[in-house]
């Protein structure tokens, strides 16, 4: 009998708590069930926290993570819990913002894999931050993130 693609998570359909650091948390994966398809993955985070390095009060962002899976897509749930775990710790923008792309490209392998963090202001100036793995495959439909830039009271 095939192994069910689930097997062996530690945190899918369990009682699991958010992790008290970045480092701490674990990014689990279950097979692509279409390894022989291009297409992307989208996971949009619009209230994510970290705090500031400095003065400890708490910075927040507008996550948009897109991705072209190879052999391995990222379980959601441990996704999840791993962007909760930057509530707690103190990391510039870029940090955070870089941090979370490269631990999921180790993750997964991604065929391509691109990030933007569209950060709220701080001292009157937001942040966006933007990393991406290479060129978009030939083919592949990528929406555009779609999240409007700080216009404020404009």
């Amino acid at each position: 009998m095939a192994k069910k693609p689930t097997t062996g998570l530690t945190q899918l359909g369990k009682k699991a708590a958010i992790p008290a650091s970045p480092d701490e948390a674990v990014l689990e994966t279950v097979p692509n069930p279409h390894g022989d398809t291009s297409y992307v993955v989208r996971f949009t985070c619009p209230e994510f926290t970290s705090l500031c390095p400095v003065t400890g009060q708490p910075d927040f962002a507008h996550l948009v993570i897109d991705y072209v899976p190879d052999k391995k897509i990222v379980e959601s749930k441990s996704l999840k819990l791993f962007l909760h775990s930057f509530r707690n710790h103190a990391g510039f923008h870029e940090a955070c913002t870089v941090e979370i792309a490269k631990r999921l490209t180790k993750a997964l392998k991604p065929t391509w894999l691109r990030i933007g963090g569209y950060w709220y202001p701080r001292g009157g100036i937001p942040i966006d931050i933007f990393y991406q793995t290479g060129k978009l495959p030939a083919g592949v439909w990528l929406p555009d993130q779609a999240v409007a830039p700080y216009r404020g009271r404009g």
